[in-house]
Parts: C-alpha cells; structure tokens; sequence
C-alpha cells in the first residue's frame, strides 16, 4: 500500500454519478486515512425522518436539493471527514461553492455501462425509478460532466474492487497534500 497522506486540515468530498462507489469507496478511504466518514444521503434521510425516494414522492426534487444542501453546509462545518455526497449535489451552484471553500472535492469517474449495470440492481434511486439506468446516467452524464470537472481531482474507478479505487484517491491525494494541509 502507498504511503497514507494526512491528516487533514479539510473534509475530503466524493462527486459523481449514481453508482460509481461514493459510499462504498469513501468508507474504506476514510478508514485508510483514520477520518470520520459520513454519507450525505443517509444525512438527509435521518435529517427528514424519512427515505430520500418518499422526500422525492411527496415533496418534489427541488425540496430534496434545498435539504440536501443545508445538510452539506452543517456537514461542512464539523471537523474534517470524508464526505460522500448524492450524485446531484455539486450540480448545485451553492453546494457546489460551499465543497470547493470548505473542502477537497473528488470526483469518481466509472464508465456509464458500469454504473447502469450497478444502479440497475436498487430500488432506492428516485431519479432512476420506472426508467432506462443507461438512458439516464447517459443523460446525467452529458449534463453532469462539466459540472464535477470542477473537482479538485478526477479519479477513474472503472470496474474493479474498490480498494482499488482507494489506492488511486490515496495516491493522487499524496501528489496534492499540499492543498489539503
């Protein structure tokens, strides 16, 4: 294993598409770098009382991004963490400002069949619910891309273990300690 950057002045915040390991990636990256870890989604959901697909039913996706949002803002402002965030959050303007004064932001990056193929298997995804899983990240992505491009980092998860995915962040977060002490 390469050598663990840290520790860090600066919550670390995973970006991307639906699927591409957020939450799954970001457990085992904060256990290698011995941080707290914290899932935006599962923030807003015990913020709400509620699953974010009843929030979505009942409420409409704007009322979910404004939560979302102030989720993220009192998430931000506890000590550093790695942070991973629902796939529409740094679409937002000031959720997107927010990551980039309070945090290093990543963006996991996996081919689109990939993530339809991972997506297709849940349930949980409102935005997904009744359609395509190809169709829409395809949609997601070409709208998506040149927002989460403003990441401080991109990293390519692909389809292997995620640990691999964390020996690439934990290898490209080494080259950038700088930015992140």
């Amino acid at each position: 294993m390469s050598s663990t950057p840290g520790p860090f002045k600066k919550t670390i915040a995973l970006v991307g598409l639906s699927g591409v390991g957020k939450s799954s990636v970001g457990r085992r990256l904060a256990a290698a770098l011995s941080m707290p870890f914290r899932d935006a989604d599962a923030e807003v959901e015990a913020a709400a009382g509620r699953p974010i697909a009843e929030i979505f039913a009942q409420y409409g996706e704007s009322a979910f991004r404004d939560g979302e949002r102030r989720v993220i803002a009192r998430l931000l402002a506890e000590a550093p963490h790695v942070l991973a965030t629902g796939g529409g959050a740094f679409i937002n303007a000031q959720t997107r400002r927010l990551i980039k004064e309070k945090a290093f932001s990543i963006w996991l990056k996996a081919d689109i069949e990939v993530l339809a193929r991972r997506v297709g298997r849940k349930e949980s995804r409102p935005l997904l619910t009744g359609k395509d899983p190809l169709e829409v990240l395809a949609a997601q992505a070409r709208e998506r891309y040149p927002v989460y491009a403003e990441a401080d980092i991109a990293v390519e998860t692909g389809d292997t273990p995620h640990q691999v995915a964390v020996e690439a962040i934990l290898k490209a977060l080494a080259e950038r300690a700088e930015m992140l002490s």
